[in-house]
C-alpha cells in the first residue's frame, strides 16, 4: 500500500522543483487542470502543457503530446488523468527522469505508484499540488521571517 511523502517531503519537492509537466491540461480556463497549472505558473515554476489535443499554447506555453517530447528536465510531473490511464503516464515519466510524480485529488493508482517507486521517482498520489504549495510554502515562508 502507497503511502504519500510527508509534509516536509512534499515541501522540499515544491521547493526544489521548477519545471512540472501537467498531463491531461486542458486550454478551457474553467477547468481545474487550468487554474491549478495557472496558479503554478503564478507562483513560479515553468509548467509544460502534455495533452495530444491541444495544438496551440496555452498559458504561453507549447504543448507536446508526451512527456518524451519535451526536451528539458522535468522536475514534477503533475497528472490530471482518471486513475486507469496513469500507469503509461509513470512509464513515461520514468523514461525522462523526472523525480516526481505528483497525482491530483482523486487519482490513485497502486500498481503505477509501486512500478515509479522501484524506478527512483517520489509518488504523491490523491492530492491537489495547488492545495499544498499554498500550505506548505507559504507556511515556510512565515517561519523564515
Amino acid at each position: 500500500m502507497h503511502n504519500n511523502p510527508n509534509e516536509l517531503e512534499r515541501k522540499k519537492m515544491l521547493d526544489e522543483a521548477r519545471h512540472i509537466a501537467v498531463v491531461g491540461l486542458s486550454d478551457k480556463p474553467e477547468r481545474t487542470s487550468y487554474m491549478i497549472a495557472e496558479a503554478l505558473q503564478k507562483a513560479g515554476y515553468r509548467i509544460f502543457p502534455v495533452n495530444p489535443k491541444l495544438t496551440d499554447f496555452v498559458l504561453g506555453e507549447k504543448p507536446y503530446a508526451s512527456l518524451t517530447d519535451i526536451e528539458e528536465k522535468i522536475d514534477i510531473v503533475n497528472v490530471f488523468r482518471r486513475s486507469e490511464t496513469v500507469f503509461p503516464v509513470v512509464e513515461e515519466a520514468v523514461k525522462i527522469g523526472a523525480k516526481v510524480v505528483w497525482m491530483q485529488q482523486g487519482v490513485q493508482h497502486e500498481e503505477a505508484a509501486t512500478y515509479g517507486e522501484n524506478h527512483g521517482l517520489t509518488v504523491v498520489m490523491d492530492r491537489c499540488i495547488k492545495v499544498d504549495h499554498a500550505i506548505l510554502l507559504k507556511k515556510g515562508k512565515q517561519y523564515q521571517n
